[in-house]
């Protein structure tokens, strides 16, 4: 039988996780959005200020957007990292462990 205290511990290190998890995804989808109108934006007024640096620009906007757009894979990575593998959990186990 799992004593309650301890039940009640490893939920709530689930449940916090599990709120933490939803804001990562949050900041990676807003700082990509963002990051994707602000880069389209000034892409666009260097056009219209510089009709002739059209490729030049195109270039460095695609690289730009390219590094930009690693920023939510980087964050879903560690989503998924304290989804699946929690290290919480086993933290919270040990100091409750050595509590009794």
């Amino acid at each position: 039988m799992v004593h309650p205290q301890l039940a009640s511990v490893v939920g709530m290190v689930y449940s916090y996780t599990a709120v933490a998890v939803g804001i990562i995804f949050a900041g990676g989808a807003l700082g990509s959005a963002l990051g994707w109108g602000l880069i389209c934006s000034k892409y666009l007024e260097g056009i219209a200020r510089q009709p002739e640096m059209l490729p030049t620009l195109r270039v460095q906007m695609f690289i730009t957007a390219g590094l930009m757009e690693s920023f939510p894979f980087i964050a879903a990575a560690f989503a998924m990292y304290f989804t699946f593998v929690n290290p919480f959990e086993s933290a919270a186990l040990s100091a409750i462990k050595h509590l009794h």
